[in-house]
């Protein structure tokens, strides 16, 4: 089979095809140009942006039922938006990869990189797309750059690899442009570009800094675990089904939000309204925006709290519910917390509660309420981790015993007596986590979900952590990776060596094939001359 650049014709007017929309491989005017080459490197800038772009968006899956719960109160429609995010950048990644492995093929084929302007446009909407993403991120969710710090100390020594295998393999066809390219200054620049790039690269690990890098026995006891609205992913959240299911996870703190019925009864629900998780549009359709404070107890009664979750499906787990807990979940009602306490004195667990709504004028009224009613349930007083900041010197007064908990970082003048701390996972650094512990202040941090995030906390040293996924931290062993600093070093050392060895081999044996086709080059010119003077003779 004839061949053309060390590829085969079929393969090669593939390639065209896909790449250029053409299927002929020459003609006049179809020399790589500059502008063919920027588009090249526009390509390969595309593709970084959205490899970016998808390593956010699989961070922000560890706080994406926040966002799918805002745009429902928004909306009053329900879905699981990150499988339209996953979905879409998983498109445009797929895109702008295959689009770059095309070019790459083409110029290691020395065929012309002629883009279709249809291409060109996509990625320009490509760009546009995923910029708009980062300014949503950006405008409406901030915190998920803080997030994405955090990730970096969980995978920066992975990350660090895969670019250092990735740019190892891009050596070919940066070395076979450079020996091509007839511009001086493009190929100066070129390599330029790519060395410094390596080099960056070679010298990541100096800023990588992870808590994970440590000995084995070095290794903090693992977090324990305080159930967010019971276990949300196993069952409807703030249900007795849910609450159950976390205490089967083996967590110690079951972790809730209170508010107060209109007749002075305090039940459990997060939103302020009930129309996300009952079925209050169908038992009382005209008061169904109603804030949930304004109905009374036997009212509330009334409400299914369970079915919400078989049919909406908060989160994937919920289509995978045995036909039994199917038919518990649809049976749960709003609970009370007296009814809340009762089960915690049973399970001997610990309760956790924010008091809402935090702005309402009668506030100091929720708090009396709330109080009476724990001190009448017969809880042993330990058991209630006090976190309402509002009138807490008169808590302290009234029950002495409540642990408090503190929804703020540690301050120059505070007491010794401020000891526990509950806040976003985002809020504290791991160097701070680890001040903390060794101040013996109890760090709680929430809400956390992911394998990686819960890792990198535990390595720190975070006392517990406030999660929907008891169910995956619970069988977690040990974190997700552990490594002494100085295996890791050898590691690092290693693949650079073995990259920059890649790297100079490719370079020298791409020099050498090209000296070897210029030389068969002069050859043929020579024997071509010698047969015209022969045959002009």
């Amino acid at each position: 089979m004839a061949k053309s650049g060390g590829c085969c014709n079929g393969c090669a007017t593939c390639l065209l095809c896909l790449y250029g929309c053409r299927w002929t491989r020459s003609g006049k005017g179809l020399a790589t140009s500059k502008c063919d080459c920027a588009w090249f490197f526009f390509i390969f800038s595309v593709c970084l942006f959205t490899l970016t772009w998808l390593y956010f968006a699989l961070v922000t899956l560890n706080d994406f039922h926040n966002l799918n719960e805002f745009i429902f109160h928004k909306t009053e429609w329900w879905l699981d938006w990150s499988v339209v995010m996953l979905s879409v950048t998983a498109m445009l990644v797929t895109y702008s990869s295959l689009l770059l492995v095309l070019a790459v093929c083409l110029q290691l084929c020395h065929h012309p990189l002629k883009l279709h302007w249809v291409h060109k446009v996509l990625l320009i909407l490509t760009v546009l797309v995923i910029a708009a993403a980062f300014v949503g991120l950006e405008i409406q969710w901030a915190e998920q750059w803080e997030s994405a710090q955090i990730s970096l100390q969980a995978m920066g020594p992975f990350l660090h690899i895969g670019a250092v295998v990735g740019m190892t393999l891009f050596a070919w066809p940066v070395a076979d442009c450079f020996y091509r390219s007839s511009y001086a200054g493009l190929r100066i620049l070129l390599l330029l570009v790519y060395l410094v790039a390596v080099l960056a690269l070679y010298l990541a690990p100096l800023g990588i800094d992870s808590p994970c890098l440590m000995e084995h026995s070095q290794l903090p006891s693992k977090p324990a675990l305080f159930g967010h609205r019971g276990a949300p992913m196993l069952a409807p959240e703030n249900t007795e089904m849910s609450f159950q299911k976390a205490v089967n996870c083996g967590v110690s703190v079951w972790e809730t939000d209170v508010l107060v019925s209109a007749d002075g009864i305090p039940f459990l629900m997060h939103d302020e309204k009930l129309i996300r998780t009952t079925n209050v549009q169908e038992i009382f359709p005209d008061s169904a925006q109603a804030n949930a404070t304004s109905f009374n107890w036997t009212q509330l009664q009334h409400l299914d709290a369970g079915s919400w979750f078989l049919q909406k499906r908060p989160f994937p787990t919920a289509s995978h519910l045995s036909s039994e807990d199917r038919a518990l979940a649809g049976a749960q009602r709003i609970l009370s917390l007296q009814q809340l306490l009762g089960e915690a004195k049973k399970h001997n667990v610990s309760v956790m509660f924010d008091l809402r709504p935090e702005k309402d004028p009668h506030y100091e009224h929720l708090v009396n309420v709330t109080m009476e009613t724990i001190l009448q349930s017969g809880i042993a007083p330990e058991l209630i981790l006090w976190l309402p900041d509002e009138f807490r010197e008169q808590v302290k007064q009234q029950a002495p015993q409540f642990r408090q908990i503190y929804g703020r970082k540690r301050l120059s003048n505070e007491t010794e007596e401020e000891l526990r701390v509950n806040l976003p996972y985002q809020n504290l650094s791991t160097t701070e986590i680890q001040a903390y512990r060794h101040d013996n202040i109890s760090v709680n941090l929430y809400v956390v979900n992911a394998p990686w995030l819960f890792s990198i906390l535990w390595c720190a040293g975070a006392n517990s952590v406030t999660t929907n996924a008891c169910q995956v931290l619970q069988a977690m062993e040990r974190p997700l990776w552990l490594l002494p600093r100085t295996t890791y070093q050898m590691i690092w050392i290693v693949t650079d060596c073995v990259s920059f060895l890649l790297i100079a081999w490719a370079f020298l044996l791409l020099k050498r094939w090209s000296r070897r086709k210029e030389s068969a080059g002069s050859d043929s010119d020579v024997l071509l001359t010698k047969i015209h003077s022969l045959l002009t003779e």
